[in-house]
């Protein structure tokens, strides 16, 4: 049975889930709008892209358990700003409970 949390808790809460596993707060992360490249440089968590990857599988996975919303994880380059992943990660969140409704 899918979650029906709201959109915008949904976000803060992928934020929030994102931000944990690469070790900095979120104003630091969707305030500046830093691109995926800057993250990895900025995160004391982080040293490549698979550590970032990680980090997006991590909060798949806790939306998956806390939520019962399963999603894939987009495929972008460095350069892309978090809020593009962010923007693309509500999309598929909005596809898979289209399905489920």
């Amino acid at each position: 049975m899918a979650d029906t949390t709201d959109t915008s808790e949904l976000k803060a809460y992928i934020q929030k889930k994102f931000c944990e596993s690469v070790g900095m707060p979120s104003e630091a992360v969707f305030g500046p709008d830093l691109t995926l490249a800057e993250i990895i440089a900025r995160s004391e968590k982080m040293t490549n892209s698979v550590d970032l990857m990680e980090s997006f599988a991590r909060t798949a996975n806790a939306l998956r358990k806390d939520h019962d919303i399963r999603i894939r994880l987009p495929a972008l380059a460095l350069d892309a700003p978090i809020s593009k992943v962010l923007e693309l990660l509500m999309e598929e969140i909005a596809r898979q409970q289209g399905r489920t409704a």
